[in-house]
């Protein structure tokens, strides 16, 4: 079954954009998943096709209309998770995207001006998403990276399900460090564990640089990945034997 996006946006025009591009766009092209962006002034009432009215109690900006918001939603809510993309929602993490994923796919609102009216998003359940802690000029560039992080999980985009698996945040972990050839560039030569062809040597190391990362630069991650009960998650010592890194 394929994997169902709408959007519903001011500027329909900026999509696919990166997403018709490499997986995404294969994955696109393929019919592996459906994208559908609707432009919301499509169900204004007025010759001026407005979306967006003063807000009440005053203040700078604009507020999108709840009556506009609402018409676009309807169009298309077939029961799909209805997102808003907005810097005051919960953060968005691995977990989200893989259930996301797993899914039939989703209906993202993105924002535009000060905001929405907050009627609409508690009558329509709106689950709100942010992607950091930074303001965006609308919910379109958030709406790509939410896509793409579900698009690329979706059964055959990846060439290799294993990739999904050791990357940033399958554990609670940061990635380990990566190396390709030349295996000396710039006097800097590759870790000799990695071309020493022990396996579980080559396992511990990259654990080991996955939870030093991960210590040093996300604490907040490390928490959680100490409190997993599975003895396989839980913190590994560096190799005994062989180079350091």
């Amino acid at each position: 079954m394929t994997w169902r996006a709408s959007l519903l946006t001011l500027y329909p025009d900026m999509f696919p954009g990166p997403l018709g591009q490499s997986l995404a766009g294969r994955a696109l092209a393929s019919g592996a998943w459906s994208l559908e962006a609707r432009d919301m002034r499509a169900f204004a009432t007025d010759r001026h096709r407005t979306v967006d009215d003063t807000p009440f109690g005053g203040g700078p900006g604009m507020v999108l209309r709840p009556d506009i918001v609402d018409a676009a939603i309807a169009a298309v809510d077939d029961g799909r998770p209805l997102i808003c993309l907005t810097p005051r929602g919960t953060p968005l993490t691995q977990a989200t995207i893989r259930a996301l994923a797993a899914g039939p796919g989703l209906i993202a609102l993105c924002g535009r001006f000060e905001g929405i009216d907050q009627r609409v998003i508690e009558a329509r359940a709106m689950q709100e998403i942010s992607i950091g802690d930074y303001v965006l000029s609308g919910g379109e560039p958030a709406a790509i990276v939410l896509l793409d992080a579900c698009i690329r999980l979706l059964p055959g985009v990846m060439n290799t399900g294993a990739s999904a698996h050791e990357e940033s945040f399958a554990l609670p972990l940061l990635e380990y460090p990566h190396y390709t050839r030349p295996a000396l560039w710039q006097g800097r030569p590759v870790p000799d564990v990695l071309v020493s062809g022990h396996h579980a040597e080559i396992a511990a190391w990259r654990r080991h640089q996955a939870e030093t990362l991960t210590r040093q630069r996300r604490p907040d991650l490390w928490h959680a990945y100490r409190q997993l009960p599975d003895e396989a998650t839980r913190p590994m010592e560096p190799p005994s034997e062989g180079p350091r890194p």
